[in-house]
């Protein structure tokens, strides 16, 4: 490791060695994925869902209908983690699908009778979870978290459209 260190110094006297614990998309990557995965064994033991699965289920539980392109736009999910869980959710009998009246390559997605149920048991453990998370902040610290996200959301799409204008075509 050090060596390495001393070669990228070689190669760039001004370069200073990437501290991975202080980077902050990799501090943003690890915390997502240990609330992910603290939330996910809980729904996954109960409920037998994935994360793309529960993703499906609150936003379409949210809105009420959907057509796969909105849960693409909520959830953040590529097409075919979204496809994939929409899939399995139907096959569980927890969602309902029709081809959209617009776009018979599209559908509507809505929650069946038990997918409804599903989502209702499962709100309050996301509440007492994202309660649980909060209390280790201040109130004025939720809030500022709240804003902090909200920028580093807005400047990641903006800089996803400036890599996207500058990739060749």
């Amino acid at each position: 490791m050090r060596l390495k260190a001393e070669c990228m110094a070689k190669s760039n006297p001004d370069a200073e060695p990437l501290i991975l614990q202080e980077f902050l998309p990799y501090r943003l990557s690890v915390v997502t994925e240990a609330v992910s995965s603290l939330f996910a064994a809980r729904y996954q033991q109960r409920f037998g869902l994935s994360i793309p699965e529960w993703r499906v289920v609150a936003v379409v539980g949210q809105h009420g209908t959907l057509s796969t392109q909105q849960v693409i736009e909520h959830t953040g999910m590529d097409r075919v983690q979204v496809s994939r869980a929409v899939i399995r959710l139907a096959d569980k009998a927890l969602l309902n699908r029709q081809s959209h009246p617009h776009d018979q390559r599209a559908q509507v997605l809505t929650l069946s009778r038990q997918g409804r149920a599903v989502y209702n048991e499962i709100v309050p453990l996301a509440r007492d979870m994202q309660a649980a998370l909060a209390a280790a902040l201040t109130e004025s610290e939720q809030r500022q978290l709240g804003v902090i996200l909200e920028k580093i959301g807005r400047r990641t799409r903006e800089l996803s459209g400036r890599v996207a204008d500058a990739a060749p075509k």
